[in-house]
């Protein structure tokens, strides 16, 4: 890096949580940190973050299938609700049938009444992470860890269209050109065409 005058970026944004109602839903976590050896759309993970869009807080929403680590739906809006997952839900373009599992966190905009349907109508069995567990997510952790180096730190949004824009870029850029270590040092989309080979 220091040859090619590469500089690493931190993540160094500081955001004030504000107090919610954990989910204390008797839901287990049927995943249980078992992040390898899945098949493709077997598994799909989430959590939500946060930027800043014109002074504001927004919120962005990643799917992410477990299988090769490619971002499969994704979402940003102004608020932390079901809603903003349900529309990454209509971004993805597979057969939401062929999901089996979807892992996230206890935070409400996972376990309601809007996702529920979305995961009854798919006959998709849901996992949680125990309370205040984030290795039970760890997959999502890490893409967000290089979603805030790579796509949020040092860019300034000013609206939600800019947001959604660049984050649609991203997304194309993350699946189709990062490698992964984990991957064999493919991207995902590569390493999907690699396993089906």
């Amino acid at each position: 890096m220091i040859k090619n005058n590469l500089v690493s970026k931190y993540t160094k944004l500081k955001y004030r949580n504000h107090k919610t109602m954990v989910n204390n839903d008797q839901i287990s976590n049927v995943l249980n940190r078992q992040f390898n050896n899945k098949k493709p759309n077997e598994v799909v993970v989430s959590d939500l973050t946060y930027v800043q869009v014109g002074g504001k807080w927004h919120y962005i929403c990643l799917l992410i299938d477990l299988f090769n680590r490619e971002i499969i739906g994704y979402n940003a809006g102004p608020n932390k609700t079901a809603e903003l997952v349900q529309q990454a839900f209509h971004k993805i373009t597979r057969p939401l049938n062929k999901i089996t599992l979807f892992h996230t966190d206890r935070g409400n905009e996972f376990k309601n009444k809007i996702i529920d349907e979305i995961l009854i109508t798919f006959n998709i069995k849901r996992s949680l992470s125990a309370k205040g567990c984030p290795y039970d997510n760890n997959l999502a952790e890490t893409t967000y860890k290089t979603f805030k180096m790579e796509f949020i730190k040092g860019k300034k949004f000013e609206n939600l269209t800019q947001l959604k824009c660049e984050l649609f870029d991203f997304v194309n850029w993350y699946n189709n050109l990062i490698i992964h270590g984990s991957l064999n040092y493919l991207t995902p989309v590569e390493f999907i065409k690699w396993q089906s080979t």
